[in-house]
């Protein structure tokens, strides 16, 4: 049986399975990407519509989901200020080192950065607990995930999977705002 979404397939998924009982484990990390404290790739086996299906998961802490919004509202501001606006991208040098932005990249940088703390320093942006579903993923089901927790953990990663799997994840419906590590670290100092 040909499958368009890999992700269906009874052998993709008999794989997976398979994987996870060898780790011990109801999930496999996505070795491919960065994974970090504050945001996890990884796959699990769950259904949907009645169907088994890989689940395709990127985990991330509140703080992170927070910054972003913070970020995505600052990129909109600087395109509306800047014309000639693009998204920023960092090159590195031929010796792996960050290539200076030209003066440009720089003022949009730092009148972004400027938004961010105004907004920050306001509490303007505030997120919550969520999950998102995304049925049009290539290779199965993906899922968008922001928890409300410090750094991300196994055990946390686990629960997860099994409260998602048993229709017992109970999502914390409070809003939060957060600041910058950094400037609470230099407060402190």
């Amino acid at each position: 049986m040909h499958f368009d979404n890999k992700g269906f397939d009874p052998a993709q998924i008999q794989a997976l399975k398979d994987k996870m009982k060898s780790a011990n484990s109801n999930f496999i990390l996505n070795d491919e990407t960065e994974n970090s404290d504050e945001f996890v790739n990884f796959y699990f086996v769950g259904k949907y519509e009645g169907r088994e299906v890989i689940y395709d998961v990127a985990l991330f802490t509140l703080r992170v989901h927070h910054n972003s919004e913070l970020y995505e509202i600052a990129e909109h501001k600087a395109a509306k200020r800047f014309p000639q606006f693009k998204q920023i991208s960092y090159e590195e040098d031929e010796n792996g080192d960050l290539a200076a932005l030209d003066d440009l990249e720089e003022e949009i940088g730092l009148y972004m950065a400027e938004i961010m703390m105004e907004l920050e320093e306001e509490e303007a942006v505030k997120v919550k607990e969520f999950v998102e579903l995304d049925p049009h993923l290539d290779y199965g089901i993906g899922i968008d995930a922001a928890l409300n927790i410090d750094k991300i953990t196994e055990a946390d990663i686990s629960r997860f999977v099994t409260d998602f799997n048993e229709d017992t994840l109970d999502l914390d419906d409070t809003l939060y705002s957060f600041e910058d590590l950094e400037e609470d670290e230099k407060v402190k100092e």
